[in-house]
């Protein structure tokens, strides 16, 4: 009786559902779908089969980024400045009022760095950790320690901290220098914009860059790896990688006009990174050996051509240090550098680069070419004496020949004037002999070679220049296309610029 019960129940509410369905005119296939036990979401199947090659090259990103990552450490970094009473809030914000009384503020900053040693030594930048009062450290692994600093070197932007407390920390592997090339992919790692353990990609877009201006020092060693992975503040002093998670260079500075990156950061390589730590670690402090000159790299054909050179290459020496290796060694200025150590020079950051990873008392030897002749000169570097700043005046000393032949001579096709020299400038400017510019034309051919106004010429085609008279009879004596050299001295600095002769200058 009670399953009779049971079945009629069962049939009633059946057949109500049904009729339900009849009267909300569902369709069989609207059936299927209530009785459906989930919704479906998305095709069937990717679009893209995968190709094994770039299954491969997806696997060596991952690999290489989680090998690499808890080499990289993220720095806070207090200092102190000093600010106006009052203008804590308002600093950012609008002009400093220096009437107020000055107090020292703390403030913090953010940076990166890469453990070289399992005992807790890390490599970053000095701008990162200049003028700190507390340095804390944190791992990948979000561990936080104290850290000391134990040495700087401001010339090449490196810094070294080491860990309180100890511990078996995982050290990057340092790259050979010399297999790294224009082209390969390379892995940014660091903290940027306070965005811990940040993974970026790119290639290296060029090796040896320089002369970008980057520091205020005529000693800096600017010679970077520059790369277009995304480099932005915080980056500083983190790790370039290459596709074997080995270190390639420690990243330190943008090419940007906004304060973050739009396009290309550089990195400082890694064997000169291991020369400084190497000294900063041992001594607490730089030994660095140097030649002493003023220099300039070989820019193109034209000075190339000028300078006797069968190629764009070579570092050209603007001036001699007095008392200096280079000047014990026999070098003077005007001496093209071609090549140390039996390799060929290319730009004067390479050479800053290589001496700067020699110490005082080395020996190297240099290839030069003077007036046409290649010779080889031993230089036993010196250290950098800072109370020592003045040049040599390498060029010899002639009697003037009568104002007569000191009258103003615009060059106009060059694009600069000249005027004999006053007792005044001739002091100031430590020569007894040249002749003044008083002004090059923008845009003109002596322009584009970087002259400028109130430089001294003392010498032209390897021949002194005493009067206006002899350096108008000196590019008088050129035939167009020809090209020389002009050395000008200027309070800070002594250069050599190549101009080409054009039609009918004089």
């Amino acid at each position: 009786m009670k399953k009779q019960m049971v079945r009629s129940s069962l049939l009633i509410a059946f057949g109500m559902f049904v009729g339900v369905l009849l009267i909300s005119n569902f369709s069989p296939s609207s059936i299927g779908d209530i009785f459906a036990s989930t919704k479906k979401f998305g095709a069937d199947n990717p679009p893209v089969t995968q190709s094994d090659a770039m299954r491969t090259l997806n696997t060596a990103f991952t690999s290489v980024s989680e090998a690499v990552l808890p080499s990289v450490v993220s720095i806070e970094v207090t200092s102190s400045r000093k600010i106006t009473r009052g203008q804590e809030f308002f600093e950012f914000f609008r002009p400093r009022d220096n009437g107020g009384a000055e107090e020292e503020s703390l403030v913090k900053g953010n940076g990166s760095g890469v453990f070289i040693s399992a005992d807790g030594y890390i490599v970053t930048n000095n701008h990162v950790v200049e003028d700190a009062k507390e340095i804390k450290v944190t791992t990948y692994d979000k561990r936080t320690y104290k850290a000391t600093l134990v040495g700087a070197d401001p010339l090449t932007d490196l810094a070294v901290l080491k860990l309180e407390g100890g511990g078996d920390f995982p050290a990057a592997h340092f790259a050979d220098i010399s297999s790294v090339k224009v082209g390969e992919w390379v892995m940014a790692v660091g903290n940027p914009l306070g965005l811990t353990s940040t993974v970026t990609t790119g290639i290296v877009s060029a090796i040896g860059r320089g002369q970008l201006g980057m520091s205020k020092s005529s000693y800096s060693v600017e010679y970077y790896i520059q790369t277009d992975a995304a480099i932005n503040p915080g980056n500083s002093g983190g790790g370039l990688f290459d596709m074997n998670g080995s270190l390639t260079g420690i990243n330190t500075a943008i090419a940007t006009s906004t304060g973050n990156y739009i396009g290309y950061g550089f990195a400082i390589p890694v064997d000169l990174v291991k020369s400084v730590v190497d000294d900063l670690i041992d001594d607490g402090e730089i030994n660095r050996g140097y030649i002493g000159v003023s220099i300039n790299s070989v820019r193109d054909e034209v000075e190339a051509k000028a300078l006797g050179l069968d190629g764009v290459y070579g570092v050209v020496v603007g001036s001699i240090l007095n008392g200096s290796a280079a000047e014990d060694a026999g070098i003077e200025a005007g001496d093209v550098l071609l090549e140390l150590e039996g390799e060929k020079l290319f730009s004067s950051g390479e050479l800053q680069s290589r001496i700067a990873q020699k110490r005082a008392g080395d020996k190297v030897n240099v290839l030069i070419l003077r007036n046409g002749k290649k010779l080889t000169k031993t230089v036993k570097l010196r250290a950098r004496d800072e109370d020592n700043k003045g040049f040599a005046d390498n060029s010899k000393q002639e009697a003037e020949t009568g104002v007569s032949k000191n009258s103003p001579v615009n060059f106009e096709k060059l694009g600069f004037k000249i005027e004999k020299l006053t007792d005044k400038i001739k002091k100031e400017y430590s020569t007894d002999h040249g002749v003044l510019i008083t002004e090059v034309k923008r845009f003109s051919a002596a322009s584009d070679r970087g002259m400028f106004p109130n430089g001294v010429i003392v010498e032209a085609d390897r021949k002194d220049v005493n009067t206006t008279r002899d350096l108008k009879d000196i590019i008088d004596d050129k035939k167009p296309g020809d090209a020389m050299l002009i050395k000008v001295k200027y309070p800070e600095v002594t250069r050599i610029i190549a101009i080409q002769i054009p039609e009918s200058e004089g």
